[in-house]
């Protein structure tokens, strides 16, 4: 089939949908698909070229200054009379297409797809789905996000969120009602998102993972020269956290819990993997902490190094409560790691309480330490619950969500 992937966000960018997007449009070119992967320019300048077996269309794009495009690092804050300045530029933004209705007609004309897969309902996606519904194409949409993962980093009040997320839902659901099959990463965000609203809704929808490629994360012991490189103790045990370091990810919560698990357990570590704009106060958390030795902020690792980083942890821990699933748990799981997690968004489904680790309730300190003290000093809870986590990640094999997917378009493309 010839298949095109439009998505706001893509390689090398580092976040879910970027990495699901990359995933699946290299993993259906592998297997003999002819794959157009749509998305915004790191130039500026629309071009295309071959990256992995895939052909990546690169659409004129603005740089939005107020964001950063997770790919390069946030610099320091500006210090001026003792004090932190919020960001209120940076230098790299995120690069967005704003009107791509013409780019996206010519390419779409040129590569003429049998179906187009779409991630993300922002101008290239929209314009997309307007082309496919105008041409007879097949459309497909993955929704990634749930209304929180917009409203929460404002941390705007109740009564004004509440609103704001019933109408970015209904959003939401307006926008997949247009689709020809709907999918979502669990069972658990179908329900938050259009099932428990009790509205008809005409198109079908299934739960399709995400996804992990597992020849890239296997449970091991990391290079000795990993833990030279990053300066990580090969004799402590160690608190593992790998994603974006955004407000929304609450990360400043498990180092919190993590202080307090190791006054209990001194011959423990805290490993920070990923980049954000919460970065540099977390730094400055950590610096001003009681025990900030013990915590090492890595900054953004791409692969190989990162798939090694993984061996090095003995737990995984979050405290982010807007996943619709989680790759990162994903890929913890799949190398060994027992897990440590919020019982929020649709978690649950990768980390299974009393399982493959802990679920805390949102915000709860106390409650994300204990797990990592009771795991941590049960050797035989943590090989327990390694091997579940081992088991439950062949679940989600991305093998496995490519069969589905492929089946998908099969079924649209010959109806």
């Amino acid at each position: 089939m010839k298949i095109v992937i439009a998505t706001a966000v893509y390689y090398p960018m580092i976040n879910g949908v970027a990495v699901f997007s990359h995933n699946l449009a290299v993993g259906l070119a592998k297997r003999g698909h002819e794959v157009m992967v749509i998305c915004p320019s790191q130039t500026g300048k629309n071009y295309s070229r071959m990256e992995d077996g895939v052909k990546v269309q690169h659409l004129k794009s603005i740089d939005v200054k107020v964001y950063p495009d997770q790919i390069n690092g946030v610099p320091p804050k500006k210090h001026f009379l003792g004090v932190d300045w919020p960001h209120l530029y940076y230098k790299n933004g995120l690069r967005v297409s704003v009107f791509p209705a013409r780019e996206v007609r010519k390419a779409l004309d040129t590569f003429r797809p049998d179906v187009v897969h779409v991630q993300v309902s922002d101008p290239i996606g929209l314009s997309v789905v307007s082309y496919a519904r105008k041409k007879g194409i097949p459309v497909v949409t993955t929704e990634h996000n749930q209304p929180e993962v917009f409203t929460e980093p404002l941390h705007i009040p109740s009564v004004v969120r509440k609103p704001v997320n019933a109408v970015l839902s209904a959003y939401f659901r307006n926008r997949q009602s247009k689709s020809d099959f709907v999918t979502m990463p669990t069972r658990q965000a179908i329900d938050n998102l259009i099932l428990s609203h009790g509205k008809a809704f005409n198109v079908p929808v299934a739960a399709v993972s995400n996804g992990v490629d597992l020849t890239n994360f296997k449970p091991g012991k990391a290079s000795a020269e990993i833990y030279e490189k990053y300066g990580i103790s090969k004799d402590a045990l160690i608190v593992l956290y790998v994603g974006r370091v955004d407000p929304e990810k609450k990360v400043e919560l498990v180092v919190e819990a993590f202080n307090k698990a190791h006054r209990i357990l001194p011959k423990t570590e805290l490993v920070i993997v990923g980049d954000g704009v919460d970065k540099v106060r977390l730094e400055k958390m950590v610096r001003n902490s009681e025990f900030g030795g013990a915590v090492k902020l890595l900054g953004r690792v791409l692969p190989p190094d990162l798939y090694e980083l993984y061996k090095v942890g003995d737990v995984f821990a979050t405290a982010s409560e807007i996943e619709t699933q989680g790759i990162v748990l994903i890929e913890a799981a799949a190398t060994g790691l027992p897990l440590i997690a919020v019982d929020a968004g649709a978690v649950s489904e990768i980390c299974v309480d009393n399982v493959n680790g802990f679920l805390c309730q949102p915000g709860d300190i106390d409650g994300i330490s204990e797990a990592m003290v009771r795991i941590l000093s049960d050797q035989t809870m943590r090989q327990k619950m390694s091997r579940e986590s081992v088991k439950l990640a062949h679940e989600h094999d991305l093998d496995k969500t490519l069969d589905k997917f492929i089946n998908i378009y099969n079924k649209l493309t010959k109806g």
